[in-house]
């Protein structure tokens, strides 16, 4: 196993980006942190890459949260700055303009289930567990957690699994719409790879453009969201790979896309 905090893997298009500590369930300390959002904000600007994936290494956990371990050694300002970071960290992927897929490998408590939260799909192996688990730790979710997951699978089923701390099965994520998708553990990455590769077959201006207009629209009302479609909408004209699209179901043949 590699020393790195962080493994990247590139290729055809699709990064991934595994949470490298094995030893500590992938939790995550500032070090983690600090190498997570210098790689996010690096992907921001690569035009090669049009789909990450993130997951954990080893095959018993995505991320268990925060490492308590270091936690406990923190005073309360840093623990302000630690919140801080992994908030606007997570904030920071959820606004990456490419699409994101947590593959849950595993247990996903904490702030790794914040962090699958601030994926744009979710696909989960069956031996995954998620969960909001900070109240039972006397906090709550501080990384986007209580307001994520309640716009996701609705406000009165997030209230109760943040105030019991209750974790649920990949089978219960997939029932209340945590996860996209589920399947046996040694398929995982196959699937989220298939996915990619069905989002690699679409036009990379109309997917920036279209996560663009959900996340934004989804926090107004109906009719200012059909506002920023719109607005969304009228960048992709001008494109070259809308003309491509168009000649391409005219010849019958698999569009070209080049982002441009």
């Amino acid at each position: 196993m590699s020393d790195e905090i962080l493994l990247t893997e590139e290729s055809g298009g699709i990064a991934i980006i595994t949470l490298n500590r094995p030893e500590s369930m992938n939790a995550f300390n500032r070090l983690m942190l600090a190498a997570l959002k210098e790689r996010v904000d690096n992907l921001y600007f690569r035009k090669d890459i049009r789909v990450v994936i993130i997951t954990g290494a080893g095959e018993k956990a995505f991320c268990a949260g925060a490492d308590l371990k270091e936690r406990a050694q923190l005073d309360e300002t840093d623990v302000r700055k630690f919140i801080f970071t992994i908030r606007n960290l997570f904030s920071s992927l959820e606004a990456l303009s490419k699409p994101v897929i947590a593959a849950v490998n595993g247990v996903a408590l904490g702030g790794g289930t914040e962090l699958a939260l601030a994926a744009d799909i979710r696909i989960a192996s069956a031996n995954a567990s998620l969960g909001l688990t900070e109240t039972r730790l006397a906090i709550i979710p501080g990384a986007g957690g209580t307001q994520r997951l309640p716009r996701l699978i609705g406000v009165g089923k997030a209230k109760e699994l943040i105030f019991t701390g209750r974790r649920v099965s990949a089978q219960e994520a997939l029932e209340i719409g945590l996860v996209n998708k589920t399947c046996e553990q040694g398929q995982l990455m196959g699937e989220c790879k298939k996915m990619a590769g069905m989002i690699l077959e679409a036009g990379p201006i109309a997917i920036e453009q279209a996560k663009y207009a959900i996340n934004a629209g989804i926090e107004t009302d109906i009719h200012t969201g059909l506002g920023i479609e719109s607005n969304a909408y009228w960048l992709t004209i001008p494109t070259e790979d809308r003309l491509e699209g168009l000649k391409a179901f005219r010849e019958k043949r698999k569009p070209e896309y080049k982002g441009k």
